[in-house]
């Protein structure tokens, strides 16, 4: 059975750094795309970062949070990192992790460019 779960989420300081982790399980990903969204307080989930398997396509970013986010993966491990820097309490929200089919490209920042989802974790950035 394929299976997406986040890690990593937690209560944070504003200023500091946090990396969130996606593992993936259940079959091979080659050819898929792997995506960050989130849910933040009083809005639709919004894309934050893509990256794929094979480097089928180049990793990219929100325009919001695209200087302060580097999205990275281990294959070997089937794992794929989310990490936020300079953390501000907009940042606060349910942050996912999708794995998709690359059908064709351009698709990362829409939900419907992914298949399976983890189940979220909680980000919570407060002093």
């Amino acid at each position: 059975q394929v299976r997406v779960v986040e890690s990593g989420g937690g209560l944070v300081q504003p200023g500091t750094s946090l990396r969130l982790s996606c593992s993936t399980s259940g079959r091979s990903f080659t050819n898929h795309r792997v995506g960050w969204f989130r849910q933040t307080p009083g809005n639709e989930r919004e894309f934050v970062a893509a990256i794929d398997w094979s480097a089928i396509e180049n990793p990219y970013y929100a325009n919001s949070v695209k200087d302060r986010i580097t999205i990275s993966r281990d294959s070997a491990k089937r794992m794929f990192y989310l990490e936020i820097d300079s953390l501000k309490p907009e940042d606060t929200g349910v942050y996912y992790c999708g794995v998709g089919l690359i059908r064709r490209v351009g698709m990362g920042n829409n939900e419907g460019g992914y298949d399976y989802w983890g189940q979220g974790t909680q980000v919570t950035v407060s002093s």
